[in-house]
Formats: structure tokens, sequence, C-alpha cells
């Protein structure tokens, strides 16, 4: 009886908040190139992001739309690391 009532006291465990604490074995870190579905067409919010971090790298080239999801994937992580201040080329500048 008392092994009964200790067991009613303990915690149930609770899932993980994936906002808190991300699993990184998680597909978000899977190479493009192994995604099942990365040989499909980029989404629209996929075409849309790369539209806008082309046009804000000076890279309207790396917008087609013809993409695959991988590839535009591929193409704003690029991009982004471009345009981020760690990233950012220095047009005009003597630094290369």
């Amino acid at each position: 009886m008392a092994q009964a009532k200790a067991a009613a006291r303990r915690p149930t465990p609770q899932p993980e908040n994936p906002k808190l604490n991300p699993d990184p074995g998680s597909n978000r870190l899977k190479d493009p190139d192994d995604w099942v579905t990365g040989h499909e067409p980029m989404t629209g919010a996929q075409a849309s992001y790369l539209k806008t971090l082309s046009e804000e790298a000076h890279e309207p080239e790396a917008f087609t739309p013809d993409l695959d999801k991988a590839e535009a994937s591929k193409r704003i992580d690029h991009l982004k690391h471009e345009i981020s201040p760690q990233g950012r080329r220095r047009h005009g500048s003597s630094q290369g």
C-alpha cells in the first residue's frame, strides 16, 4: 500500500518542449539533398523568401522560379549568411 501511494506521488514525466530544447537530431538539420521531398518544387514561402533575400544580397541570379525544395533551401541558407552582419560582403570596400 505504501508503494502504491509513493507511485501516485511521483510526477508524470512531461514531454520536452521542442521550442525550449530543440532536438539536435531532428530533420531540420538534415542535409537538403537527403530530404524525401527535396526534388519537389519549392514552396510559395520558399520562393518569396528566396526572392527577397536575393534582392537584399544583390544576387538576383540566385532566384529562379523552377527550383526544387532542396536547392531553394541551400540558396536561402547561403544568402542568409551573405546578408548577415558576420557574413556581409563589404560592397565598395577595399576589404574583401
